[in-house]
């Protein structure tokens, strides 16, 4: 759901997708080729939230801020599934992992990629390029050519999904049995770990 707050009306691009159980409030600027999930809670009811073209905001995932503050998100963040963004920048094409917490005033530096349940503490400042982990959050080392090759063609799949979604996402009921030919789907995407291991 798309709300209107305070005179802000949220401003979605034609090309992005808002899952309708997203809710998405008030000052919220929403660029080119987003996806916005399902549980995403992107509340610009104190201050400004920018997502950039070719971001996606993943299931469950909070966006919010202290008053007056802006949130950006820069061309091509991911934030992966059950994160919280409060009040911090997110700097182009870093990946944010599954239920990690960005805390206010932070500077996720640009190519970032923060572990999955990272708590990345009020305040710091990340440089370009660094593998961040653990609560609180440390750098633990650079990203590679490969891991960024790697976070970069995960977000290029879900670039496409508003495209997806708008062609085939539908409501419906559901079966009552497996289908005898149901089609299996193709594994086109792996784990890092299993991405650099072939």
């Amino acid at each position: 759901m798309i709300y209107e707050f305070n005179g802000y009306r949220p401003v979605v691009h034609k090309s992005s997708f808002v899952h309708p159980q997203a809710c998405v409030t008030g000052n919220v600027i929403i660029g080119k080729n987003v996806y916005i999930g399902p549980g995403a809670a992107i509340r610009g009811d104190w201050g400004e939230i920018v997502i950039s073209d070719g971001c996606n905001v993943q299931e469950n995932c909070t966006i919010h801020m202290f008053p007056g503050v802006s949130v950006l998100l820069e061309e091509n963040a991911h934030i992966g599934h059950g994160a919280i963004i409060h009040g911090g920048h997110i700097g182009k094409d870093v990946l944010v992992g599954m239920n990690a917490v960005v805390l206010d005033n932070t500077d996720i530096g640009e190519g970032c990629i923060i572990g999955a349940l990272t708590l990345v503490p009020e305040g710091m400042k990340i440089p370009a390029r660094k593998l961040v982990v653990g609560t609180p959050a440390k750098i633990v080392k650079d990203v590679t050519d490969e891991m960024l090759n790697w976070k970069k063609k995960g977000t290029e799949i879900y670039q496409q999904l508003p495209k997806d979604m708008y062609r085939s996402f539908k409501p419906c009921e559901p079966l009552r049995s497996i289908p005898k030919f149901r089609k299996s789907q193709a594994m086109f995407y792996h784990t890092l770990k299993k991405a650099i291991s072939e």
